[in-house]
């Protein structure tokens, strides 16, 4: 029996779970006070005191690390990679550590289960980050060549998703063509191509459709004009594009819950939100059936949105031409790390080094 850690940082959180094959134990999030946090400088700086609290948790449920047969985080900010399981090792560590591509509290995924996993000379792995990178060349390109769009989309939830339709069908992922949208607080529109992801919106910086958090693509001779108006620092406009975008900038929040309850009470302008939304995500998932010459399996609606009824009806009105409609509401990314160890455990996939 293999029995699994898995990890999976946030800014103000750790998720843990336990597997033991494809059963989940245990699981918890863990929650950090930000007083306690805004102690460390950095990032990395808050390793200790985060294992420390997975530890403590261990113990609470009488395990330790020399339980487990491995230990998956999350994946973090890293130099473009393939999709896959891969192994911790020292580059990895070093990039994350010093936050080379970016600082984030998932780098943490990967340096927490190393150190947890070599208290028991175990197995440590990262799955599927979101820098997966497996865009066709003429994908990348723009109007400009100082200008190419970027891999960046919630990879983990959309090979996942991916892999649990494609064996309801009674196929294998790698055989199938998919249109793969991840709804949440951002949201990645992928197309798969038998077991690759050929083209994707950046999702993390504002390409793609808007969502609660982000603007989307906006007309660029309005946002160069907002730049240099001098009205708005560097900082400002990028808040405007990730973070204060979407849903806070129409309606004032990111909850579509309470969107929703608006628009019940009769606000029309809600409304017209919540519609632009369903349709720039339609618009979004038929230019990426482009790439597979209409030659699609399914369109997989998935993340925290594919919730809401209302959302996913109105992105099937529009969407339903193209494909059946498969809906995989949220985003079981402990599951999919944890599927992601199990077959690098197996033997049932290559497990892959980080250069």
């Amino acid at each position: 029996m293999k029995r699994i850690l898995v990890i999976n940082p946030g800014s103000l959180s750790t998720k843990i779970a336990v597997f033991e094959e494809e059963e989940e134990k245990i699981s918890t999030t863990l929650y950090h006070p930000s007083e306690e946090l805004s102690k460390y400088p950095t990032v990395y700086a808050q390793c200790t005191f985060r294992k420390n609290t997975i530890i403590d948790f261990l113990k609470k449920n009488e395990l330790s690390p020399k339980d487990f047969n491995c230990v998956v985080g999350r994946g973090g900010l890293l130099h473009p990679i393939e999709s896959g399981t891969f192994v911790v090792n020292e580059k990895m560590k070093e990039d994350m550590i010093n936050a080379r591509y970016g600082e984030h509290a998932s780098n943490l995924g990967a340096i927490l289960a190393d150190e947890i996993a070599k208290e028991n000379d175990a197995m440590a792995f990262i799955v599927d980050p979101v820098v997966v990178d497996e865009m066709v060349d003429f994908a990348r390109l723009s109007g400009y060549p100082i200008f190419k769009r970027i891999s960046i989309f919630h990879a983990l939830n959309q090979k996942a998703v991916g892999r649990d339709v494609a064996e309801k069908m009674g196929k294998r992922y790698e055989d199938c063509n998919f249109v793969v949208a991840h709804m949440g607080g951002g949201i990645s529109i992928g197309a798969h191509m038998r077991g690759r992801v050929v083209d994707v919106n950046n999702a993390l910086n504002g390409e793609g459709p808007f969502s609660p958090e982000r603007c989307g693509t906006v007309p660029t001779t309005q946002l160069l004009e907002l730049c240099f108006s001098g009205n708005w620092t560097f900082k400002q406009m990028k808040e405007k594009i990730k973070g204060k975008g979407g849903f806070i900038a129409h309606l004032g929040t990111n909850d579509a819950r309470k969107v929703l309850k608006m628009i019940e009470a009769g606000d029309k302008h809600a409304g017209l939100i919540f519609n632009a939304l369903a349709y720039q995500i339609s618009k979004w998932i038929c230019k990426m059936a482009t790439i597979l010459k209409g030659d699609i399996d399914a369109v997989i609606l998935t993340g925290g949105l594919a919730h809401s009824e209302q959302l996913v009806s109105l992105v099937k009105e529009r969407v339903g031409f193209l494909a059946p409609v498969e809906v995989v509401p949220g985003g079981d990314e402990m599951r999919a790390l944890a599927s992601g160890a199990l077959r690098a455990l197996r033997g049932e996939e290559k497990v892959k080094y980080y250069d």
